[in-house]
């Protein structure tokens, strides 16, 4: 074989060798609740609406579409995307070890960026932890689609009113309701919240959690998908209690799912999530998909009920004073 024909030969045994790969390389890699888990909340807190949010939010159609959504940001984490993707992994989690290393998160995200990075001065040997996109901007996300979802909610509200077509905004207010359950959803579970984000990083072990990274899919994808159906689900679901302020509950919600972190490895320990897994693990595992149900039908029906309050006024800055003659 000559040098010519050799790299032919070479360059098209690459090419096939790619092209057996791609199927791998496309698949996406599972993230939140995985698709079964991310669907089931959606349509639960959906089903669940009260009756003073618009009928077309309750109709089979509403509800099929908010479904569906759910498990949209991860459509979004595809190496196909690898742009897309890197701008926004870090909406969904937030690792609160560090994140809480600043005190009391500020409501903005870019006050929140400002002091991360703040505090990879003050804390040089937490200055990699501490890097504002490592940390995660779960909660940031969250209030951000749910301040559109209220938008397109008072937007519907002004359409109604002059007996307008409203069609369009419904189709917004849909879109962001499943957008912000993907979010809503991620908060419900543990392995969200915090660095032990996918086997156990402490240096200290006393209890022999698992460090191989494979907890995180087995739990929320694998396990979910074979053994939770809705009908585990459902009767855990809360009465309605819509929220006065958003970002203080769903930093609440938040701090009171990483009280559970070490009741997953507990769990995984035991092998509840092997299998058909253990009857305290299903349970567990259908109580945080309830919470995450629970929790975003509440902040639809919030948003709703905000958007009726009037908008207030904008307050342009002070002028500069105007400088003396003569300067």
């Amino acid at each position: 074989m000559n040098r010519f024909a050799s790299v032919r030969f070479r360059s098209r045994l690459l090419r096939v060798a790619t092209l057996s790969l791609l199927p791998l390389v496309a698949v996406p890699l599972s993230f939140g609740w995985g698709d079964v888990g991310h669907k089931m909340i959606n349509r639960l807190a959906a089903e669940s609406l009260p009756d003073d949010v618009p009928a077309f939010l309750k109709t089979p159609e509403a509800i099929n579409e908010i479904e569906y959504l759910g498990p949209e940001p991860d459509r979004w984490r595809s190496p196909a995307e690898p742009e897309l993707n890197a701008a926004q992994a870090p909406d969904h989690f937030i690792d609160l070890e560090y994140a809480e290393v600043i005190g009391k998160l500020p409501r903005r995200r870019y006050d929140y960026i400002a002091a991360l990075t703040a505090a990879e001065i003050t804390h040089p040997d937490m200055a990699r932890q501490l890097e504002p996109d490592k940390v995660g901007f779960q909660p940031y996300i969250t209030n951000e689609v749910w301040e559109r979802l209220k938008a397109a909610m008072r937007a519907y509200r002004d359409l109604s009113a002059k007996h307008e077509d409203t069609k369009p905004v419904e189709a917004a207010i849909l879109y962001y309701a499943g957008w912000l359950g993907h979010y809503v959803g991620d908060g419900s579970m543990p392995l969200h919240v915090t660095r032990d984000y996918n086997g156990w990083v402490e240096k200290e072990n006393p209890n022999g959690y698992t460090t191989d990274h494979k907890i995180h899919g087995q739990f929320e994808s694998v396990f979910v998908g074979a053994n939770i159906k809705p009908e585990d689900v459902k009767p855990l679901i809360t009465p309605v209690h819509p929220v006065s302020d958003e970002w203080d509950a769903y930093l609440d919600y938040l701090h009171r799912t990483g009280t559970f972190i070490e009741k997953v490895y507990q769990l995984d320990k035991d092998h509840g999530f092997d299998g058909a897994g253990t009857p305290e693990a299903k349970q567990f595992t259908a109580e945080r998909l309830a919470a995450g149900a629970s929790m975003l039908r509440d902040l639809i029906d919030s948003a709703w009920i905000e958007s009726a309050q009037p908008v207030p006024e904008w307050h342009p800055a002070e002028p500069s004073p105007a400088k003396p003659k003569g300067m």
